[in-house]
């Protein structure tokens, strides 16, 4: 559930435009290279987890398999790109409910999610729960809406002209934003009851209902809008449903994307923080991070300060930009952690060699395939992580 809250959230109502703007009618062609990806990845972190199920996920992994600078960097890169990721589902929150103090909505957001949090994840994934099941309801009816609608034109699924393979790559590298969730399964190692068995389970099951569901999506918001439409929309869902001719859907599916996006940030804070608990206890990090908390059980001086971090970014930050640099920082933590199953060994669940190798090679290709902004400025952000390590380490 806690994957899914991660997955099924903003992004399936944000990220389908800006991938339609660069892939055209090429969209669901990035969509099923973005899924490839997100499966190797997923089976990788899967097998890494259940032989190493600890706060932390590929930082852990990394630095167990590949050596200390190259699970810092992991962690860097994650730490560094779910952050903007928080700000991104914040932000995406302030435009659904209040356009006009979009900004100073994503700060509250992130302050009430913090405090949730902060008081255990069990009170977390049951919450996550219910907003998992809201979104999957409303989304089943917005695809059952415009694919019966009138408007619909099938003949709109094509690969036309405007599929160029630069632009299905870069459509791919920002749908990946949208499926990167499963990570939160694997971050959260240390208060998984069974670890070995939960989490190698949890992972596929997360990711293919994920799947299923944005297919869907992306075919219906096609079908109905076109390429071109869809592209130019900034709410794509609302307006599908406008054009299948029930308007009055349209402030029920605003609101079920704020609740979406509340799903995916409460999510995505309860990931960072543990990782950034991690590399604090391995003193990358102030030790002070390190703390847990002595009735809740749970790094609570971790917590605060990732909801600091992400609220001053909301606070400045712009959406789609946002989206770009985390998919950057993101893909490059999953490069990470497909190099360290690539040397797992077969009594320790291997996964199948063509899997680490499609994933990591995927990863770097879709990084770089994204806009020149994002992948200039996750470069220097990720060389600024390097040189502080080098620095700190002699």
């Amino acid at each position: 559930m806690v994957g899914l809250g991660a997955m099924v959230g903003a992004g399936v109502f944000a990220a389908f435009g800006p991938a339609a703007g660069a892939a055209g009618s090429g969209l669901l062609v990035g969509l099923g290279v973005a899924a490839v990806v997100a499966f190797c990845n997923a089976t990788s972190s899967a097998r890494l987890a259940a032989v190493y199920p600890q706060s932390g996920g590929t930082y852990v992994y990394g630095r167990e398999r590949l050596g200390p600078f190259w699970g810092y960097l992991a962690g860097w890169a994650f730490v560094v790109g779910k952050s903007a990721s928080c700000a991104a589902m914040a932000l995406t929150v302030g435009s659904y409910l209040w356009p006009e103090y979009k900004n100073v909505v994503a700060v509250v957001a992130v302050v009430a999610l913090t405090g949730l949090n902060y008081c255990g994840i069990q009170k977390a994934a049951w919450l996550t729960r219910v907003v998992v099941a809201f979104v999957l309801v409303l989304l089943a009816i917005v695809v059952a809406v415009s694919l019966a609608s009138g408007s619909a034109e099938f003949a709109r699924l094509g690969i036309g002209a405007d599929a160029g393979p630069g632009g299905i790559l870069r459509a791919a590298g920002l749908l990946f934003f949208a499926f990167a969730g499963y990570a939160r399964i694997a971050t959260l190692g240390e208060e998984v009851k069974d670890p070995r068995r939960t989490i190698p389970r949890a992972v596929p099951i997360a990711l293919t209902i994920t799947l299923i569901t944005y297919a869907a999506v992306a075919v219906a918001l096609l079908a109905l809008l076109g390429p071109t439409r869809l592209a130019a929309s900034p709410d794509p869902l609302a307006e599908a449903v406008r054009v299948a001719g029930v308007p009055g859907l349209a402030p029920v599916v605003r609101v079920g994307a704020a609740i979406a996006a509340l799903g995916s940030l409460l999510a995505l804070i309860l990931g960072v923080s543990r990782t950034t608990f991690a590399m604090a206890r391995d003193r990358h990090l102030p030790t002070a991070l390190a703390a847990i908390h002595p009735r809740y059980q749970v790094p609570h001086h971790a917590e605060l300060a990732v909801g600091a971090v992400v609220a001053v970014v909301a606070a400045t930050t712009d959406l789609r930009g946002a989206i770009g640099f985390s998919s950057f920082g993101v893909l490059l933590y999953y490069a990470i952690a497909n190099a360290s199953a690539w040397t797992l060994r077969p009594d320790e669940g291997r996964p199948p060699r063509m899997v680490p190798v499609v994933g990591l090679v995927g990863c770097v290709v879709l990084a770089f395939a994204l806009p020149w902004t994002a992948v200039v400025a996750g470069s220097v952000v990720l060389a600024v992580g390097a040189l502080v390590y080098r620095l700190r380490t002699g």
